[in-house]
Formats: structure tokens, C-alpha cells, sequence
């Protein structure tokens, strides 16, 4: 399920580790190894954003990750499951 939670935080325009982590409220332990491996996965794609820019805010460079088309399949196919776990909505009993 972090991987799932991890994931979802990068489609909802969380792109970078740190924004994950806030996000997810996951320690730095399981968020960095989980993008590599979403990524290895062919789920993420990252790419570093320009260093002379990350330097004129006075911070490291940022990996900013994406979702790719196979992680959007996999987000609806976890979705699809989950939603299969929950119990049947029963129906409203009439009042009289």
C-alpha cells in the first residue's frame, strides 16, 4: 500500500521527494526507496531540475517525478481492487 500511497501523492502533483513525504506524512526511509522503485518499474519518470536554478533559491536541486501511462493504469487497477474490499452500500430503509 506505500507504494500505492506513494503514487498517488506524485499524480496529485506532488513531484518531489521532501512534497511526497509531507504529503503522505511517510518518513524519508520508505518515500525515497519507494520512488526508485516505481520508477525502476516503469511507473515514475524523474528528471533533476536545473541546478543554477535550485542554487539562485538557495537550496539543493530537486528530482521532480511524474506519473507515467503504465503508473496511471496502476493507480485505476489499485483503486478498482480497494474499492472491491469495501462491504456493498445497503439500501436506505424506508421510514414510517
Amino acid at each position: 500500500m506505500t507504494a500505492v500511497g506513494v503514487l498517488q501523492a506524485v499524480a496529485n502533483g506532488y513531484e518531489y521527494g521532501f512534497d511526497v513525504i509531507e504529503a503522505t506524512g511517510l518518513p524519508s526511509g520508505t518515500v525515497y526507496p519507494a520512488l526508485g522503485r516505481l520508477e525502476r518499474d516503469g511507473l515514475l519518470r524523474s528528471a533533476w531540475e536545473d541546478e543554477a536554478e535550485a542554487f539562485a533559491q538557495g537550496r539543493p536541486a530537486r528530482r521532480y517525478y511524474r506519473v507515467t501511462a503504465a503508473g496511471q493504469r496502476a493507480l485505476a487497477e489499485a483503486r478498482e481492487y480497494l474499492l472491491a474490499l469495501l462491504p456493498p452500500a445497503r439500501p436506505a430503509r424506508a421510514r414510517g
